[in-house]
């Protein structure tokens, strides 16, 4: 993230990432790193699951579903709330709360879960988009770069491209987020950069064979942080081909922090890589850095630097990230209103 697992706050895995963790995952780490907090995902199930809902694989690769997304600087406001995927109360919740219905919905999925068609479908009826960041923990990335897990991929492709079909809606996935960092083991120091771009590259390239042309994707990096390891992403990037937005995924962890200095090293060097749109995947600013001005700075940061939007973690990780101070939702709803007017 930046954060859970590897960034500060956050996060869940599969099914509840960083900080729902499934019965079946024995603990998850937790580092803190410029800015963001990082939990072990969930490894999921040890062979993939099936689904007699599930159409047969192939059904769309001579018909593809093809759906982009609008890309338009300040239009995306997304949420992750513990308990999604499971349930989608929690994003009701914090609508509810806020003031501010998210149209984006961040849930974290183990190597080997299915896409949560159920869920996605809930998520298109409130009007957001599905935002799935795929995370292969345990798994060996030269055997998915060879196209040993094929089986799985082509299945979770399929089941996507259902979803488009019969939506019209398309989705955004992540592969691997944070691979410039060192906390996850397909991160920096961990798996070599070629190797990854390699994985990330016959992914998608599998997707498109599947006919899931539904898929915007989102290639997430933390924040570049020098003095604590974490490089440029430069040596990561899979291309323009291969790349449909770039996520940045970075949080306030100290007053003194502000957008430019947070995210503006970061966004300098994907611009260097790249033009493609940016989104700040995942963020949040808890008490002690100053819920309130953080938040109306990173309003106002995602504004002038064009950037799409931003996914909040609304959920406990090294801080309090959720919104629930009078201050803080009030700041929140201000600053989604100056989405809907012109930019000065």
């Amino acid at each position: 993230m930046t954060m859970p697992p590897a960034g500060p706050g956050r996060r869940p895995g599969g099914r509840g990432r960083v900080i729902i963790i499934v019965a079946s995952i024995a603990a998850a780490a937790a580092i803190i790193t410029a800015g963001v907090l990082k939990v072990a995902g969930p490894i999921g199930p040890a062979t993939p699951a099936t689904s007699s809902t599930s159409p047969p694989i192939g059904t769309f690769s001579h018909h593809p579903v093809r759906i982009t997304l609008p890309a338009r600087p300040a239009s995306y406001l997304g949420v992750f709330a513990k308990g999604v995927p499971d349930k989608y109360a929690a994003l009701q919740s914090f609508a509810t709360t806020s003031g501010v219905r998210p149209n984006i919905a961040l849930y974290y999925s183990g190597w080997y879960e299915k896409f949560k068609s159920a869920f996605a479908i809930q998520v298109t009826d409130n009007g957001a988009v599905p935002f799935i960041q795929i995370d292969p923990t345990g798994i060996n990335m030269s055997a998915i770069a060879s196209g040993a897990f094929d089986s799985f991929v082509k299945s979770f492709a399929t089941d996507v491209a259902s979803y488009g079909a019969s939506t019209h809606q398309g989705v955004i996935i992540g592969f691997g987020h944070e691979m410039n960092g060192y906390w996850y083991p397909w991160g920096h120091g961990h798996v070599r950069p070629a190797l990854f771009v390699k994985a990330w590259r016959h992914i998608v390239t599998v997707f498109r064979q599947q006919g899931a042309d539904d898929v915007t994707w989102l290639w997430t990096v933390n924040i570049i942080d020098p003095a604590r390891g974490i490089p440029s992403p430069a040596a990561w990037w899979p291309g323009d081909s291969y790349v449909t937005w770039v996520g940045i995924d970075g949080y306030y962890l100290k007053p003194s922090w502000t957008f430019a200095s947070l995210f503006g090293p970061t966004i300098k060097a994907v611009r260097a890589l790249t033009l493609d749109p940016i989104l700040i995947s995942e963020t949040g600013a808890g008490p002690a850095a100053g819920q309130p001005g953080k938040i109306a700075d990173l309003f106002t940061g995602t504004r002038a630097y064009g950037l799409l939007g931003f996914v909040w973690f609304d959920a406990k990780g090294t801080q309090d990230w959720r919104l629930r101070d009078p201050a803080a939702m009030a700041a929140y709803r201000q600053g989604a209103k100056t989405y809907r007017e012109p930019a000065p």
